[in-house]
């Protein structure tokens, strides 16, 4: 009974105190400023200022030390940007089904839709090209291995990691640029 009692009495308190604290006016919580009994913009902010004044005795120019260096005279060095590769050709890319996988394309060699690898019509195979989704800024290396697509207007027929890569797999089939690789 005294335990309930005591926890009682603890929670009135805690509700007395935050009560008390929300009646209190919001200036009680503003920072104190020295009141010199001045109006605003008279004597007693000049004295008031004139308290600080020790504080603002630094220098006016910098004076460097012997010795040391002046990093505004340093210029950074030019990085010679990566020479942009000639584009080969854009328009919409799409990728191949899982029904294609293990089957052998027209190099001879087994597909695999986890390999970077394309299709295209008249490169020549082992050719690599960097694929690049403008939507995205996306881009993949891939190796021409096949030849087509021969569906509708595509330009690559892409493996299923290439494609994913690329955010190419939920829309099935989107615009891409393509330029040669070394």
């Amino acid at each position: 009974m005294q335990i309930t009692d005591t926890r009682r009495g603890s929670r009135t308190i805690r509700t007395a105190a935050f009560a008390a604290a929300l009646m209190l006016p919001a200036s009680a919580s503003a920072p104190a400023f020295a009141d010199n009994g001045a109006p605003p913009g008279g004597q007693g902010d000049d004295a008031f200022a004139a308290s600080f004044s020790p504080i603002n005795t630094a220098a006016t120019a910098f004076v460097p030390a012997p010795g040391m260096v002046d990093v505004t005279a340093i210029e950074a060095p030019v990085e010679e940007a990566e020479p942009e590769a000639e584009v080969l050709g854009s328009g919409v890319a799409s990728y191949y089904a899982d029904k294609f996988n293990g089957r052998r394309t027209a190099s001879g060699e087994a597909f695999s839709n986890s390999a970077l690898t394309a299709a295209h019509r008249t490169l020549p195979f082992g050719t690599k090209l960097r694929v690049t989704n403008p939507a995205n800024g996306k881009s993949v290396v891939v190796r021409i291995n096949d030849r087509g697509p021969f569906h509708g207007n595509r330009v690559l027929d892409l493996s299923k990691t290439a494609a994913v890569t690329l955010g190419l797999v939920q829309r099935g089939s989107g615009r891409v640029n393509f330029a040669l690789h070394d």
